[in-house]
């Protein structure tokens, strides 16, 4: 009984969906200015308390591919492909790693041209000049984003990852947070009959 009463309310709001709006898909792609540090939680049983790491942003680019589903007037299901050099600045030094990831976002409109981003990540590292403590890392974000045109839109990210990236002499694992500001361009496919 309660399946059959899922699948009545599914098919339902899918075909609302359906008579409201045409669904389209649309390539795009999304390019921007990366801040990102490491966290700074550290271990209870980090026994040199007079030097605990300080980790500051470091600041570098994100570049990547998307397709944008639009399912409806106030939603979008774009699913992306970025590379992004990412870390932290650390003493007089830098912690470089850099990334090629999958990103699931959701898009919600909350006017015509102003969305709000809601997604996961799974990224895989493809360079560091440091030792990971792992080779991937999951995330959510959270971003707002703006239309500019039906083409051009700017966003903005935060990003934390949830897989421990750094343990630099056993403080604690330090995991990835991102701050993402760019612009998107997305292409208008005419469908022709």
């Amino acid at each position: 009984m309660k399946k059959t009463v899922v699948t009545a309310v599914f098919l339902a709001l899918f075909g609302i969906v359906q008579t409201n709006a045409q669904v389209t898909f649309n390539p795009g792609f999304r390019a921007g200015l990366n801040l990102s540090h490491f966290t700074k939680q550290y271990s209870n049983n980090y026994t040199n308390s007079s030097f605990l790491p300080d980790f500051s942003n470091k600041t570098d680019f994100y570049i990547g591919f998307l397709g944008a589903l639009k399912l409806s007037k106030f939603y979008t299901l774009q699913p992306e492909i970025n590379y992004s050099n990412q870390g932290s600045s650390f003493g007089s030094g830098t912690l470089n790693v850099s990334y090629v990831g999958l990103q699931i976002v959701n898009k919600i409109y909350l006017g015509d041209a102003v969305n709000m981003q809601i997604g996961t990540a799974l990224d895989f590292a493809t360079d560091s000049n440091f030792k990971l403590e792992n080779d991937a890392d999951m995330s959510f974000l959270l971003g707002l984003g703006a239309d500019i045109t039906k083409n051009i839109g700017l966003e903005f990210r935060v990003k934390k990852g949830l897989i421990p990236v750094f343990d630099y002499n056993n403080t604690g694992s330090h995991t990835n947070v991102l701050f993402q500001l760019g612009a998107t361009y997305i292409f208008d496919l005419k469908q022709t009959k």
